[in-house]
């Protein structure tokens, strides 16, 4: 499913005494957040907010925003979502974000007519990305996001194509 805005991360505190904020970042890189002029503390595009500066911090991205100028300033965002307008970004091919894939359903990448559930879950590893596909019985599965397995995606149409490995579903050859 696009969505409209999406999360980038979470305010966790303040940085230096001119209102910089830490955000603990959302996405597979601090400095993705370097490619925008705009944030968002609401959901829905509410309070939009410019960007003065943006860079990376450890594992943290340190960001000033036009209007919050002391610690006190920044201080009361503690907590607070920041969101990026999905329109803004462009990805390469075979790169989806994790909120768009949720809700899509796994079809088989070979007989679209087969489906397997739909993904209910995302969880980082180490080597990959690993996908909860959950069935209309409610049953889970675990498959790998890999290339061999994720075929493609049309999260516009709520839809990812998968080439399970052996033996993951009930019904594997």
């Amino acid at each position: 499913m696009i969505c409209t805005f999406l999360e980038l991360g979470q305010i966790v505190g303040t940085h230096g005494v001119r209102g910089e904020l830490r955000i603990n970042p959302w996405c597979d890189d601090p400095d993705f957040a370097g490619n925008f002029k705009t944030v968002y503390l609401g959901k829905n595009g509410a309070e939009p907010m410019n960007i003065v500066s943006c860079r990376k911090h450890k594992n943290l991205i340190l960001m000033r925003l036009k209007g919050v100028d002391t610690v006190e300033a920044a201080e009361a965002l503690r907590n607070r979502i920041v969101y990026i307008r999905r329109s803004d970004i462009i990805l390469e091919p075979g790169v989806w974000f994790i909120e768009e894939l949720l809700g899509c359903r796994a079809l088989d990448a070979d007989d679209n007519t087969v489906c397997y559930g739909m993904v209910t879950d995302i969880s980082k590893t180490g080597a990959n990305d690993v996908w909860q596909i959950t069935d209309d019985a409610g049953k889970d599965y675990l498959i790998p996001a890999i290339r061999e397995v994720v075929i493609d995606a049309d999260v516009a149409n709520d839809r990812v194509f998968i080439r399970p490995l052996k033996g993951i579903f009930d019904d594997a050859d």
